[in-house]
């Protein structure tokens, strides 16, 4: 049987010692094929075969591993509304209790540290009610707020994984138990000098450990407003008429029903200023549609029987009655928000870096702890001083920055890549579209637009209107071309009769009384016409049509397939970025160096067939990485030969894409900008990976104390607290600026 890939919210995971645990955990189920949880999105994507794994399973053994997956969340639907929802009930409800305790622990920590750090310039330190007052307040804390870390921190030692929560656990507990042991015998026994207490320190740990996991999760709920946005494009509910095949009939009363239960075949209404429910044809009505969330189009699309309209879009000043095609997870818009969605839960191969080291960060900082402990105490420091530097230690090693520096960036960078019409497949594709530095392009519908126009007409105005006239009633492309062009020219086309068309040759028809020949070389001189050698306004690549009226030569008209709208700008934005631009075309070799002329690519390869451009590609590929853009359907076998395949398309047909990266919208203009983000996506991640590390090899030593004996410099377990949580944030806004990215053209 398939396998099947489920979509499971996981939450109260901290750090990247916990999304370890939760692979952990669902690989261990019997049916369980792969695992990967994304720490940002609070997401664990499992792969399962369901003939001896189950969604119920798999959450069942996240659960016993100490963490939570909402059960209203297992529904079977990936991308589906209500799996969203449950997700942001379940990260509204943790964000409130988060919001709830990181108040008590400020209300709490702040006299604390008063009483505490004032040296009894406020009261005391050997008064009785400062004592007291200290032990009630970090008692409060430590044992209430604080309480979650504790549970949590145990969970992890049963479980021999230890994680960030362990390390806050040993960190505060310590403090506060060493605290408590020593203000509970002051307070019972003779009251000598004051007691050494630390109970600011495990209340600082917490409250700001608390106060940086809240601006945490309020910044990892805009990691996934891309994804959110989207899915609220489209309604919950549709009005489908009843009667007919599939509760869909063309005439029936329209009642509203939930749009998950739409199916191909049924017939919706869709008033003025409503979006659509589902993927459809017109049946009935006439209205202007704005697509521009799939198309990037501003302007809306008339829309009439037999015309196409997709999910999510909305309806301007007419009604329409559209046919259902695809619904609820088939639509173009739910497939995009899938597409997204994939990505930002793909790992690039840069994250097995810091997967590698959390394995086996946690149990080192422990070791480096009781060294800690026991190197001062060995010194001849006061147990106080030893057990401040152990609790340091354990605080400010806490690895939540390293586990969210390259997930959060990726989550950040396709997100914004959609938003700019940009889909990649996966963090993988990121970081392959970073390394490109040559991009083989194909040139029909690539780099030109992928139809025939009407590029010259060396003849007269009269002329030209004459001939379009007699082609107006052939479905042949160069005829299309030269009928559309005459029309932009402004002429005025007349009904032909006596039409004849000679296949591969021309045409031959009267128009307003006058005898008109079209076509080649051959189909003129065959009518006796005198063709000069010379044909006048020639254009390289282009197909050149003679025209003759009554008898005489009139000149000739060029067909070509232009270059497509930005294809030179993009051509030299590519260099700009130190990228070699080839063409690798099917095509006739005049055609396609006319084209390259035009945009600006010095190499060229033309009349290749699909097998031998994957073998242009795989040579390119020597030294070099490659990047191979086509339409993802005739260009496959050279998409799958290149390092990264870029496809372009609309949003309709992003199901079909095979490619690693797909362009929506823009066409070849957009792909400076998708290898532009993704280096600015790759910078991200190793500037947060530098920062982490960079954060923890220098902050351990510190806290330890080593540098004590030298400069007297010690940090104390308050500000650890509030560096470690600082850190989790600035990597988190680190990422968050690739919000801002913009194209470098379009700065």
């Amino acid at each position: 049987m398939a396998e099947t890939t489920l979509d499971l919210p996981v939450l109260g995971m901290t750090c990247a010692a916990c999304v370890r645990r939760v692979e952990k955990a669902a690989l261990a189920v019997p049916g369980v094929a792969r695992a990967e949880v994304n720490l940002p999105l609070s997401r664990a994507r499992i792969v399962l075969d369901p003939a001896v794994a189950s969604a119920g399973g798999a959450a069942a053994a996240i659960r016993a591993a100490g963490y939570a997956v909402p059960a209203d969340a297992l529904d079977g639907a990936p991308s589906g509304a209500r799996r969203m929802a449950a997700i942001e009930r379940a990260h509204a409800d943790e964000t409130a209790g988060l919001r709830r305790d990181a108040a008590v622990a400020l209300a709490a920590t702040v006299p604390l540290l008063a009483l505490a750090m004032s040296h009894g310039a406020l009261v005391p330190a050997a008064n009785a009610a400062s004592v007291i007052a200290q032990l009630a307040l970090g008692t409060l804390v430590v044992l209430g707020p604080g309480m979650r870390y504790l549970r949590a921190g145990l969970r992890a030692a049963r479980h021999r994984a230890p994680d960030m929560n362990t390390l806050i656990a040993l960190g505060a507990g310590a403090a506060w138990l060493s605290s408590a042991i020593a203000a509970i015998g002051w307070l019972a026994g003779p009251r000598g000098h004051a007691p050494e207490l630390y109970f600011e320190a495990g209340a600082a740990i917490v409250a700001f450990v608390m106060v940086g996991k809240l601006l945490e999760a309020r910044a990892r709920s805009r990691l996934s407003d891309a994804v959110r946005g989207l899915v609220s494009l489209a309604p919950s509910t549709a009005r489908r008429r009843a009667g007919g095949g599939g509760g869909g009939g063309a005439g029936g009363e329209a009642r509203e029903v939930d749009a998950a239960a739409l199916a191909p075949g049924d017939v919706i209404e869709v008033r003025p200023g409503e979006r659509l429910a589902a993927d459809g044809t017109v049946i009935e009505g006439h209205s202007a549609v704005d697509e521009s969330m799939l198309t990037g189009e501003s302007l809306p699309v008339d829309k009439a029987e037999g015309a196409p309209v997709y999910a999510g879009t909305l309806n301007h000043h007419g009604a329409l009655a559209v046919r259902v095609a695809r619904a609820g997870a088939a639509t173009a818009l739910a497939r995009i928000a899938r597409a997204v969605e994939d990505a930002q839960g793909g790992k690039p191969p840069i994250a097995r870096l810091a997967d590698r080291v959390a394995t086996y960060f946690v149990p080192a900082v422990l070791a480096l702890a009781a060294l800690t402990l026991v190197a001062w105490l060995a010194a001849g420091a006061g147990a106080g001083a030893a057990v401040e530097s152990m609790v340091a230690v354990l605080v400010i090693a806490c690895p939540c920055a390293l586990g969210l520096a390259t997930p959060a960036a990726v989550a950040v960078g396709s997100a914004r890549g959609a938003e700019l019409g940009i889909l990649y497949r996966s963090g993988a594709a990121l970081e392959l579209a970073s390394a490109i530095d040559v991009v083989c392009l194909d040139k029909t519908g690539t780099l030109t637009a992928g139809r025939p126009a009407l590029v010259g007409a060396a003849l007269s105005d009269e002329a030209l209107r004459l001939v379009a006239s007699a082609e107006q009633q052939s479905e042949h492309p160069i005829a299309r071309a030269i009928v559309e062009g005459a029309k932009a020219r402004g002429a005025a086309l007349s009904a032909p009769s006596e039409a004849a068309a000679a296949p591969g040759a021309g045409i031959s028809a009267v128009v307003d009384g006058r005898r008109v020949l079209a076509g080649t070389r051959a189909h003129l001189l065959l009518a006796g016409v005198d063709v000069p050698p010379e044909a006048p306004g020639a254009h390289p690549g282009a197909t050149v049509s003679h025209v003759a009226i009554d008898g005489a030569y009139a000149g000739t008209l060029a067909v070509a397939d232009p270059p497509a709208p930005g294809a030179r700008e993009a051509v030299a934005a590519l260099r700009a970025l130190g990228i070699e631009p080839r063409m690798i075309s099917g095509d006739r070799e005049a055609a396609a160096r006319a084209v390259a002329r035009e945009v600006g690519i010095e190499r060229v390869h033309a009349g290749v067939r699909p097998t031998e451009k994957a073998a242009l590609v795989a040579e390119a590929r020597a030294g070099h990485r490659v990047a191979m853009v086509g339409d993802g359907i005739n260009d496959a076998p050279a998409l799958a030969a290149a390092d990264l395949g870029v496809a372009l398309g609309s949003g309709t047909e992003i199901a079909a894409a095979a490619a690693d990266v797909t362009l929506l919208r823009g066409g070849i203009a957009s792909l400076p900008a998708a290898l532009e983000l993704a280096r600015a996506t790759m910078r991200t991640i190793r500037r947060n990976l530098v920062a982490a590390f960079a954060y923890n090899v220098l902050c351990i030593p510190l806290a330890a104390g080593v540098l004590a004996p030298l400069t007297g410099w010690r940090l104390s377990p308050v500000i650890a607290s509030a560096a470690m949580s600082l850190s989790s944030v600035s990597v988190l806004l680190s990422s968050l600026r690739l919000r801002g990215f913009r194209p470098s053209g379009r700065r």
